[in-house]
């Protein structure tokens, strides 16, 4: 999708269209989507709010609403799902298809994409670019090559002269920190990676070597994973930027009690509990520190998920402000439902379930502990990287 956030805001409301806006979260964060207007004149996702203004004074900030991006990338889901069974959900915004299997029934698969397109175009307002390729790395490289509202197709035999002249940092999988040391050894394209020698790619990046070798030349035989075959979920977590940083030890507690009832309400929904609670700390100079508790049973109560993040708190001399908090559970295991033996802890058991269904239904905090209503801001929230549609969960192959 393009500028997908700030698409949707614009479509929602028509007095956006056609200016430069930029979503941002309700306190201190950062840009999430920009419009293309917005990115004319140079602002980019993950500039800070002063930053995007300076770019472009006139900047309209609108405050992001997850609940618009979800339901509306749900709904496009199921337009993919009309011309095959085999996609994968990759983000809020990305997917890849497969439509081997559908081209007798609906033609090429430029016919698809086309038909993909206007279908998106004409129910939502949005627009989309579009990669054909003969796999997932070269589609996902085609489908940034146009935007926006792009449709770029590489054919088997353009891939090898292609790979020649495309910088190694297009392709997905290849990050900055990659990108400098392919760059210390004087690779610098596609094609020059594809000839490098494996075995000192292999000494230098060590199992990652033979796949950056096939990267190289265009090579990429990881399947589209449809939701119904994805892997199953290694840890439920969430970190937010607050809106100021924080000193008090009462003041903390509330975010980490918020925290805890995000991680808790994902981790029912997904039906998993965890063993290991992670608490992440990043001070106002940006040092991130974390800890790690593993109790003698797994949990998903967002009571018990608290009190772990309480311990381990506890355990940190906080020298200086804290900017961002982070819970998570790792060493998860899958648990039927069923409701407790005893009477307290079934009314218990009922009342979280209810309030997760509104929450669920009408967004976070819509029903919440009485100890935050005090609370009038409560952080910056983003999307989870996890978030899948109706519940898709990660899968680690793009």
């Amino acid at each position: 999708m393009n500028a997908f956030f700030a698409s949707v805001e614009q479509q929602a409301n028509p007095s956006l269209q056609g200016k430069p806006i930029a979503v941002v979260g309700s306190g201190r964060t950062v840009v999430t989507t920009a419009s293309y207007e917005a990115r004319a004149f140079g602002v980019k996702t993950g500039m800070n709010k002063w930053e995007a203004l300076q770019a472009c004074p006139h900047l309209i900030l609108v405050v992001g609403d997850n609940r618009k991006y979800t339901h509306t990338s749900t709904q496009i889901n199921r337009i993919f799902r009309d011309f095959t069974p085999e996609v994968e959900t990759f983000s809020i915004d990305e997917a890849f298809l497969d439509v081997t299997g559908s081209l007798a029934l609906f033609g090429s698969a430029e016919t698809i994409a086309c038909r993909i397109k206007a279908l998106i175009r004409h129910r939502f307002g949005l627009t989309c670019s579009i990669g054909i390729a003969p796999n997932k790395l070269l589609a996902k490289l085609a489908s940034d090559m146009k935007k926006p509202d792009g449709l770029t197709i590489i054919r088997p035999e353009e891939v090898t002269r292609l790979m020649e002249i495309i910088p190694i940092q297009d392709l997905c999988g290849i990050g900055v920190k990659t990108r400098k040391q392919l760059n210390s050894l004087g690779i610098q394209t596609c094609g020059e990676l594809g000839r490098f020698p494996v075995e000192i790619l292999r000494r230098t990046f060590g199992v990652i070597g033979d796949r950056l070798h096939l990267m190289g030349k265009g090579i990429d035989d990881s399947p589209v994973v449809p939701v119904e075959e994805a892997e199953e979920v290694k840890s439920v977590g969430h970190s937010m930027t607050l809106d100021r940083d924080l000193t008090a030890r009462r003041d903390i507690l509330k975010y980490l009690l918020q925290l805890s009832e995000m991680v808790g309400r994902r981790a029912r929904r997904y039906g998993v509990a965890g063993k290991t609670v992670h608490l992440t700390i990043r001070y106002a100079d940006f040092t991130t520190v974390g800890k790690q508790q593993t109790r003698n049973q797994a949990t998903n109560s967002t009571e018990e998920i608290y009190a772990e993040a309480v311990k381990i708190l506890d355990t940190f001399e906080l020298l200086q402000p804290v900017r961002l908090l982070g819970v998570r559970i790792t060493n998860l295991c899958y648990q039927r439902e069923q409701l407790p033996l005893f009477e307290k802890e079934r009314r218990k058991a009922l009342a979280t379930g209810a309030m997760d269904a509104v929450n669920n239904r009408y967004g976070d905090f819509s029903v919440t502990f009485g100890s935050l209503l005090d609370e009038e801001e409560k952080g910056s929230f983003v999307i989870s990287p996890a978030w899948r549609p109706e519940g898709i969960r990660n899968v680690e192959v793009k």
